[in-house]
């Protein structure tokens, strides 16, 4: 009979995967997995909540995405605002230009 190995750590990944960002590779390089066990993982945790399944990842986390993704948001615009100040050129793209 062949024992299956226990991974401890097995909705982390499955959250992990689903906030975005990382690859069943790499979450695979990471914990040391198989990548295709984690994409099985996630496609079973899809099923069992069909009706939303991001619903089901914790507020918190979400929360957090948003904060970082503003911020990083603010810095570009101001990187943006600084260049065109130093510069003296507008760097951003204008749309309803027409293009040469």
């Amino acid at each position: 009979m062949i024992k299956k190995k226990q991974v401890p750590n097995k909705d982390q990944i499955i959250k992990e995967y689903l906030a975005g960002g990382h690859t069943f590779k790499a979450l695979g390089s990471k914990y040391c997995v198989a990548d295709r066990t984690i994409q099985t993982w996630v496609r079973a945790y899809r099923k069992s909540f069909p009706e939303g399944f991001m619903s089901h990842l914790e507020d918190s986390d979400l929360r957090k995405q948003l904060a970082r993704s503003e911020m990083k948001n603010e810095l570009l615009e101001e990187i943006l605002k600084l260049a065109s100040e130093q510069t003296g050129i507008d760097i951003r793209k204008k749309f309803g230009a027409k293009q040469s």
